[in-house]
């Protein structure tokens, strides 16, 4: 292992810690804080919590904290050795930890929250002008805004069908969203990163990959035989697989050449 290799390891690993501690901290506090067991809540010195430690009740640390550590240690080497192209490790390895942080927090908490929204606008504004200049940035921006908006209006549609089913079925109605106004910002936070006309891209592959594992969850809902039981309630968070796609493009452009050749 070549000794250079040192440096995306040593930022790659504090990357991790920060990205944990925003997933840790930020849904429950909504600022930065001393971080807390997410099962007692329970103050961790900075020394437990940095070392992994249980708290002092004895509950053990979520298995995520060491799968992204991983995640953002590979992601560091990763965009070291294959730099984004015409942003750099830098400005590329900042993306990762914003896609990071909008990923756990959306998957655990179904959140797109206000903080994370306006720094993507920043850090989007910011790169998005580094790699393709500031008009495909900002035509980037409302184009996300536009496709998502009329998504969400949809999902509002559908969300009120199944409130409709839901009491016609003796179930209590949730204020659950189908896509929540969160998404729509990140949209448009990702047009500024892709740029356009590249957001349609990224939107499409989140669609589809979040479609897909939608699709499998049915199918395992039926072969389970809990589809009729857990239909109604069937909500994924889609940051994940809108982040995935804009992450596809910026760092395996590649990949999106075959996808659209030329």
């Amino acid at each position: 292992m070549s000794i250079i290799l040192i440096i995306p390891i040593l930022i790659g690993w504090v990357a991790g810690w920060l990205v944990n501690y925003l997933a840790d901290v930020l849904p429950i506090t909504r600022q930065f804080s001393q971080p807390a067991c997410l099962q007692c809540n329970e103050s961790f010195t900075w020394k437990e919590y940095l070392l992994f430690r249980s708290c002092k009740n004895g509950h053990a640390r979520k298995i995520r904290a060491w799968i992204v550590q991983a995640a953002i240690l590979s992601a560091s080497i990763y965009t070291w050795q294959n730099p984004a192209v015409n942003l750099g490790y830098l400005f590329g390895f900042m993306l990762i930890i914003y896609f990071g942080a909008i990923i756990v927090i959306d998957i655990e908490h179904h959140l797109i929250l206000h903080p994370t929204s306006i720094f993507g606008a920043v850090l989007g504004l910011i790169t998005g002008s580094v790699s393709h200049g500031i008009t495909a940035t900002l035509w980037g921006g409302l184009g996300g805004f536009v496709i998502m908006i009329g998504f969400y209006y949809f999902g509002v549609l559908f969300t009120r069908i199944r409130a409709k089913r839901m009491i016609s079925a003796g179930q209590e109605a949730d204020e659950e969203e189908a896509l929540g106004a969160g998404d729509v910002i990140l949209a448009t936070v990702l047009g500024f990163m892709l740029g356009w006309p590249l957001i349609w891209l990224g939107l499409l592959l989140g669609i589809l990959l979040g479609g897909a594992f939608s699709l499998l969850l049915i199918l395992w809902m039926v072969i389970s035989r809990t589809y009729q039981k857990n239909a109604l309630m069937l909500f994924i968070p889609y940051g994940p697989y809108l982040v995935t796609g804009a992450f596809l493009i910026i760092f395996f452009p590649k990949f999106i050449e075959l996808l659209v050749p030329g």
